[in-house]
This record gives C-alpha cells, structure tokens and sequence, in this order.
C-alpha cells in the first residue's frame, strides 16, 4: 500500500507536470487524478482542489513548524531561525520540483495571491511565537523580527528557484545578520572562571530580550 506522503508527492509531480504543459485553468482534477493513477475521491480526500495541490508543501510545513516551535528553546530568537532554514532544507531537497511550481505560481494571479497569503502566515506564526516566548517584549520588535526573517529568506529561496546553487550556509549567514542587527546573536567567545562580568548590551537589542538573559544568568 502507498504511502500517504509518496502518494502525495506523486500527485502533486503530476499536476506541476500537467500545470507546465497545458496550462493551471486548462488542467482539470480528473486529469491530475489519471495522471496521478488515483481516484478522483481520493484526489479530494488528500486535497481541496488545484490550488491545495500547489501548496500542499507549505500547508505541512506549517504544521510542522508549529509543532517545532512548541517544543521547549533556550533562544527564542534562534528558534525562529532554525525553523526558517527547515523551510529552505525542504525546498532545496528537490530543487527542479520546487522551481517549477515557482514558475506555474508566478504565471498564475490566483496563485500569487494565495503565495501571498502563505508567506503572510509564516511571518503571523514567528510574530505570535515570538510574543508567547518573550513575556514584555514589544509588539513593534516581535513583528518586525519575524517580517525581515520572512524577507530574508524568501529573498536567499527565489535565488535557488532561478536556478542558482544556494546552500543552507547562505540562508544562515543572513539570519545570523539578522540577529545581530537586532542584538541578539550570541557572543562567541567563551567565558573564563575568573571573568568580571559586566552587562553591556546593544542599544538595538529589545528590552524583553535583556530581561530574558538577565533572568537565565541569574536562574
């Protein structure tokens, strides 16, 4: 018996395929489901309709990306970086797939309204776990935080869908930029027994941010 996640993956390759040669409005659910070798009842079962097919990926992704952000994270600010390169990780396990379904987006307006949308709700889940995970923090950092990790990394994931070579390294060096510009990427040096401490902290980083590490330090 298939498994639900190939059988998924082997519907959606047949749609982007039937999308690329004929045309998203020309292209009906029978077609993908023949294309697909499944039921038209099953297509339904597994999707809502054409578009669900397109963006099936992000509608896992975020789930999955709840369910990681949930879990318990020394840095909250970290947290949201790592699920941010999740995204790009999965995108960039097939390239070509990903980069097709790009160009049938771009092509279509429906689908770029609803890509919108989607990348609208990436940045409500950063901006919301942000709030729940800093206590205090202000709306004004919470948002703008997850707005330019959103930014950032659609802009670092378009360049592997146009057909560049984009390792994850890229994606992480412009997140760690993004920490820094709002203070709260980590010092690397390590401290010694006989350091004196004295708490310096950058006029960029956000109040909630100072609070946490002074409470962590002092725990």
């Amino acid at each position: 018996m298939q498994h639900p996640t190939e059988l998924r993956t082997g519907v959606v390759a047949a749609a982007i395929d039937l999308f690329a040669s004929q045309g998203f409005e020309a292209t009906s659910v029978e077609q993908i489901a023949k294309a697909a070798g499944v039921s038209r009842s099953t297509f339904f079962r597994q999707f809502g309709g054409k578009e669900d097919v397109v963006f099936t990926d992000h509608e896992a992704l975020l789930d999955e990306l709840r369910a990681f952000l949930s879990e318990p994270h020394d840095d909250p600010w970290a947290a949201v970086c790592a699920a941010s390169e999740r995204v790009f990780t999965h995108f960039a396990r097939d390239p070509e797939l990903a980069r097709r379904r790009y160009e049938i987006v771009r092509e279509v307006p429906v689908l770029r309204d609803r890509e919108i949308v989607t990348v609208f709700r990436y940045e409500r889940l950063f901006d919301e776990y942000l709030r729940g995970s800093l206590p205090g923090i202000a709306p004004i950092d919470a948002v703008g935080f997850a707005a330019l990790i959103t930014a950032v990394h659609n802009h670092v994931l378009r360049q592997l869908l146009r057909g560049r070579r984009v390792p994850v390294s890229v994606l992480q060096e412009a997140l760690d930029d993004v920490r820094r510009r709002y203070g709260v990427l980590p010092e690397t040096a390590q401290p010694a027994d006989d350091d004196v401490v004295v708490a310096v902290f950058p006029r960029s980083m956000p109040i909630a941010e100072i609070s946490r590490r002074v409470q962590a330090q002092l725990s």
